[in-house]
């Protein structure tokens, strides 16, 4: 009987320890999931504002293109007419 006694004790024991481990690993697994959330925020905004910054960029782009290509066209322009002028002396 005491036997059986002792061994029902020692196997609560053994219960309660695992049940007190698992509870401890949730907490490691929350405080894990917490920190995977954060980084994953952080990522986002930096892919926000390395977003932000690409469309700034191909806007000047744009931009410079038009500059370019309205110089250009006004160098042609500017050409063609002094052609014109010289061909009709």
């Amino acid at each position: 009987m005491k036997t059986k006694l002792a061994l029902a004790a020692v196997l609560a024991a053994l219960a309660l320890t695992a049940c007190a481990k698992k509870e401890e690993a949730a907490a490691v697994v929350d405080a894990a999931a917490t920190e995977a959330a954060a980084a994953a925020t952080d990522a986002a905004a930096a892919a926000t504002d390395a977003a932000a910054a690409a469309t700034d960029a191909a806007g000047a782009a744009v931009d410079a293109t038009a500059d370019a290509v309205t110089e250009a066209a006004d160098a042609t322009v500017d050409a063609a007419t002094a052609v014109v002028e010289e061909a009709k002396q």
